[in-house]
């Protein structure tokens, strides 16, 4: 990391003392500025007071679970990247923490360099979206997409609430408006799944979101589904 740039900050949330050790003494000899809470109940204060680029956090921690504090971080808008660490494989484990937020998960034991990998990884994609700036809104004549504030509103409606996977969504796929974009795609850039054949996820986010955008969800006229292919967000 060059020397004449503010190191990139990572909060470590991990109870393990011996993984705290390994994780710190790696990411400061890279040239991250580190801070350790070990134990839940104060992780999104640390959070607030710091600000961090990015955070590992365990998923079994005392106090308040990985999956609590990364549900909070998420209601509070803080949209830097969160890599759950836990020992517990189980493919629905998995789908909880990314569904609520996190943007990566890594199962123990795990190689240090491809912990690395990944850090840097979601740390590129982070500095190019926050370069450009986030999309804030989205018209979809007539209903308002408004993905800073995370609600849509239909004509003589009141707001509808998106959870944070939805702006996601809509984010990923407004700037490619008429491009037929793969389920398996959307898996990798909005889920950050790497290997996946379950594409039913997608297909039931894309549901409960077409629900709320379009003013006849069984006709859509915006997200539209290419059979075979996947989706594509059409233009007004």
């Amino acid at each position: 990391m060059s020397n004449n740039k503010q190191p990139k900050k990572i909060v470590i949330v991990e109870d393990e003392p011996s993984l705290v050790f390994t994780l710190r003494d790696t990411l400061e000899n890279e040239g991250y500025k580190v801070f350790v809470v070990d134990e839940g109940t104060h992780a999104v204060e640390k959070v607030q007071e710091v600000d961090p680029d990015l955070m590992l956090l365990d998923l079994m921690l005392p106090g308040k679970s990985g999956y609590d504090i990364c549900s909070e971080i998420r209601e509070l808008k803080y949209s830097f990247p969160i890599i759950m660490l836990t020992a517990r494989d189980q493919e629905i484990d998995k789908v909880t923490g990314l569904n609520i937020g996190a943007d990566d998960y890594m199962t123990k034991p795990f190689g240090v360099k491809e912990l690395l990998a990944r850090i840097n990884a979601r740390l590129r994609r982070a500095s190019k979206y926050s370069k450009s700036g986030p999309l804030n809104a989205i018209t979809l004549d007539p209903v308002e997409v408004n993905l800073k504030e995370s609600y849509v509103k239909k004509p003589g409606q009141d707001r509808i609430p998106l959870t944070t996977r939805e702006v996601e969504l809509l984010r990923y796929l407004a700037p490619r408006r008429n491009e037929p974009i793969s389920r398996d795609e959307l898996l990798e850039q909005v889920w950050r799944y790497e290997y996946s054949t379950n594409t039913r996820t997608v297909d039931v986010h894309i549901s409960k979101l077409r629900a709320k955008i379009e003013m006849h969800p069984d006709e859509p006229k915006y997200l539209v589904t290419l059979h075979g292919v996947g989706y594509m967000l059409k233009s007004n």
